[in-house]
């Protein structure tokens, strides 16, 4: 058994000797999932992470947000994180940035939000209006990276400079890489502007007009 295991099932003991107790049947701690180690199905990944508590995330969310569309979709779209709007209508293409999302879907690179595949790097909201922590995004990490593994798409397109830096690590100027291809495993991602920042932003919807062509050229 590892130290952190050790710790884990420590934390618990002291936690429940506060409360009085004398024994307890042994007790399994919820240790982080690795992408080897969770199911191979979309449908059993999902109840895995509907059912995680492995951050503090999970103390205030209303629900962890799966994914959405085409379990077999040439085209991944990834967001950050879930947003306010998200989590309250429970539903994806919510709010501001949903509707421009699944315009540029639906009228620029010709897709249904039912064809292409959508879902977050940290699966739950964010406290407050703060961005999720590293141990949050790390708790994560697995879970997205089974999802790219099993829908296996052709293209992903990271939403905002956010999204791409959980994907990727790469902490660079997003500029430099935004609208670029780029070999990621057994795909090419491209990362474009997030569409809450082109809605605060208009006079970059020309720049995130040719990365959607970009992406169309690949996927023709």
């Amino acid at each position: 058994m590892d130290s952190f295991q050790n710790l884990a099932l420590l934390e618990n003991l002291y936690r429940l000797k506060s409360l009085g107790y004398a024994y307890i049947d042994p007790i399994t701690p919820n240790i982080q999932a690795t992408s080897n180690t969770l199911p191979d199905s979309l449908s059993r990944l999902g109840e895995n992470i509907s059912k995680c508590y492995l951050c503090d995330l999970s103390k205030s969310r209303r629900q962890s947000m799966i994914g959405y569309g085409n379990p077999r979709a040439s085209l991944m779209f990834i967001d950050a994180y879930v947003s306010a709007a998200e989590d309250e209508a429970s539903d994806y293409y919510v709010g501001r940035s949903g509707v421009m999302l699944r315009d540029m879907i639906e009228k620029v690179l010709k897709y249904q939000v039912e064809d292409v595949y959508f879902t977050h790097a940290v699966k739950c909201k964010p406290f407050g209006f703060q961005s999720p922590s590293q141990s949050e995004c790390s708790s994560c990490a697995p879970f997205l990276s089974k999802q790219i593994e099993l829908i296996k798409p052709s293209i992903i397109v990271t939403l905002g400079s956010d999204a791409y830096q959980i994907l990727t690590g790469d902490l660079e100027d997003f500029e430099r890489v935004r609208g670029e291809i780029i070999p990621f495993r057994d795909s090419l991602l491209i990362p474009m502007y997030h569409p809450l920042y082109l809605v605060r932003n208009p006079s970059l919807k020309k720049e995130a007009l040719r990365d959607l062509q970009t992406i169309k050229g690949q996927l023709s």
